[in-house]
């Protein structure tokens, strides 16, 4: 039972890459902005979700403006043409992980690309041990291999 109860906590705790998925309007950013972005990005998971900083899946995709539409939800957010927005697929996690990412996203991309907060929207996904194969046609977390 403890093994299960420690493996339960590595899991919320992190330890396994989520997918990040990167949306921003073609032109807002040159490209060493796009690259500090994406490491921006990066440092901010490795931080709130505790996951070896060597596992890295990131998709970068640049849309014309009309094909990005981010409203304010009521909230009252303007948001302008450096909109940023971050899709996370990963395993379960915490909660208080999941706030963190916001955190530290808000705060990693103003400090390192200057995007403002209004201009940040995240999404987190959620799913499990068969939803991943990270090659040769395998689920590596079923499998045990990771």
């Amino acid at each position: 039972m403890a093994t299960v109860w420690a493996l339960e906590i590595l899991l919320l705790k992190g330890h396994a890459m989520p997918l990040v998925m990167i949306d921003t309007v073609r032109g807002s950013y040159d490209e060493t902005q796009l690259r500090t972005l994406l490491d921006a990005v990066q440092d901010a998971v490795v931080e709130a979700f505790d996951v070896p900083s060597t596992d890295r899946y990131q998709i970068l995709t640049q849309h014309e403006r009309f094909e990005l539409v981010a409203l304010d939800t009521g909230l009252g957010i303007d948001r302008s043409e450096k909109l940023v927005m971050v899709r996370v697929a990963s395993k379960a996690r915490a909660e208080e992980a999941k706030v963190a990412l916001y955190r530290s996203l808000a705060r990693t991309l103003h400090e390192r690309v200057g995007v403002e907060g209004a201009d940040l929207v995240v999404s987190i996904t959620e799913n499990g041990d068969a939803d991943w194969s990270f090659g040769h046609g395998e689920a590596q977390f079923l499998t045990g291999a990771l």
